[in-house]
């Protein structure tokens, strides 16, 4: 429809604010338009309007007492209505100004705000992978219905009609997030065919989290469109086929100078002393996928296995070690876990934990 792609500056001056939030299950996003006098800053959201919604129909409130109040955080330039209109990533708050138990951004921005966190100028990279889904049948793109493809090989990174599926999507969606101002690095297909992954970062503190669920909005919002579902189940098809993940890179200050190395294998000691604790807050579902088979560790041991090895816990990849100094990666964290949990979580324990 035309309309849909009206031009709006060259009528009026009001533009529309497109407010997100995360819903009661922790994984599902929600939104809803406002109409603003004008242009705002992209770095202000305090300048925004705080807003509310009916808390009862998303499961964060009972229906007796349902105002729910969105707190603005963070603004993207909207790649869906273009011109001056913008998405906000918002968190929600009950009307005393305490955070609802649901609002995970909340503490992050504790951790992630504490003087000596900032200092060590936390950067975290997250690699999001997900699996495109048949509208009708709950099954991956591409593949037949009640069957399955040829096995695993051909189709990471794959390209070809018989190999690479939904990249119509991947592209929009690449597109859209490098127009919305998110730094996303790039994107790929993955080792399970209809499975892809997009990169977000290198991004410093709470707005790596921000970007993220910002990317998973716009592409949610994309695969609305095309008829076609989004799943972020760390598992979707079980068997000799990959699960998803959402492996996060992380470095500080401190082991991206000299003698960083050393800084690097002391954070990850502290990451398997507290595996139990991790592995709690990475994700729902995450033991169907941490099988120790097809890329993963076993999810109740904590491994290394050897620079550059993709079957431990945790990787060193081989650039870091050459040089010294860099960052790590923590392969865990489930492709549904919510990046405000995760990337504080790993702050605290690698910067602020004493062990």
């Amino acid at each position: 429809m035309s309309l849909l792609n009206l031009d709006l500056t060259k009528t009026t001056d009001k533009i529309i604010a497109e407010y997100i939030w995360i819903g009661g299950s922790g994984t599902d996003l929600r939104s809803k338009a406002k109409t603003l006098p004008g242009p705002v800053s992209l770095t202000d959201p305090s300048k925004l309007p705080k807003w509310n919604y009916d808390g009862s129909s998303t499961d964060q409130a009972a229906g007796d007492d349902s105002e729910i109040i969105l707190h603005p955080q963070a603004i993207f330039k909207d790649p869906f209505r273009k011109g001056n209109n913008i998405l906000v990533i918002c968190d929600t708050y009950f009307p005393s100004g305490e955070p609802i138990p649901t609002n995970k951004r909340h503490k992050a921005a504790e951790i992630l705000g504490n003087p000596a966190v900032v200092a060590e100028e936390p950067w975290f990279g997250i690699e999001q992978e997900y699996t495109l889904l048949q509208k009708s049948q709950n099954w991956p793109l591409g593949w037949p219905i009640g069957g399955y493809p040829p096995p695993q090989g051909r189709y990471y990174c794959g390209i070809g009609a018989d190999k690479s599926v939904g990249r119509e999507i991947v592209n929009a969606h690449y597109n859209a997030c490098l127009y919305a101002g998110i730094e996303i690095g790039g994107v790929n297909a993955e080792v399970m065919p209809g499975q892809w992954e997009f990169q977000v970062g290198p991004v410093t503190g709470i707005a790596a989290a921000d970007q993220l669920w910002a990317a998973r909005y716009i592409l949610e919002r994309i695969t609305e469109a095309a008829g076609v579902i989004l799943s972020l189940d760390p598992k979707p098809v079980e068997g000799e086929w990959n699960g998803a993940g959402a492996h996060v890179n992380f470095s500080s200050r401190s082991t991206r100078s000299d003698g960083g190395i050393y800084v690097i294998n002391k954070a990850i000691e502290k990451l398997g002393l507290r595996h139990k604790e991790h592995i709690a807050a990475y994700g729902e579902g995450n033991e169907r996928r941490l099988t120790g088979k097809n890329e993963t560790a076993e999810i109740n041991t904590f491994s290394l296995q050897g620079v550059g090895s993709r079957g431990g816990s945790v990787r060193i990849g081989r650039g870091t070690e050459k040089e010294g100094k860099g960052y790590f990666e923590d392969r865990r964290p489930s492709s549904n876990m919510d990046p405000y949990v995760v990337t504080s979580m790993i702050a605290e324990t690698t910067l602020l934990w004493k062990s």
